[in-house]
């Protein structure tokens, strides 16, 4: 599917991204995108440090189930509805 994409498609490609996001917006989104990456991967080794104990073997990671009794009188959770900002950004003329 991507194997036809030349040189002359890329370059456009570029060309329409600066025209969406702005010459002075690319550097930012790139820092951003490199710092995403890169809080991925330290989660994804601290994950894998986690699961594996001191001697490099792979540790249960369960959760115990207990056979306390259900708290009685807790109230359920609710989770709240999404809220709609007006739109703020309307021109009157």
């Amino acid at each position: 599917m991507l194997g036809n994409l030349t040189g002359l498609h890329l370059l456009i490609i570029l060309g329409i991204v600066v025209l969406l996001f702005g010459a002075t917006k690319l550097p930012a989104l790139a820092k951003g995108l490199g710092q995403s990456i890169n809080i991925f991967k330290k989660e994804m080794d601290s994950d894998d440090k986690k699961a594996k104990g001191s001697d490099g073997t792979v540790q249960n990671t369960a959760v115990p189930t207990t056979t306390a009794e259900p708290v009685v009188n807790q109230a359920p959770v609710v989770n709240p509805a999404p809220s709609v900002q007006p739109n703020t950004d309307v021109h009157t003329k």
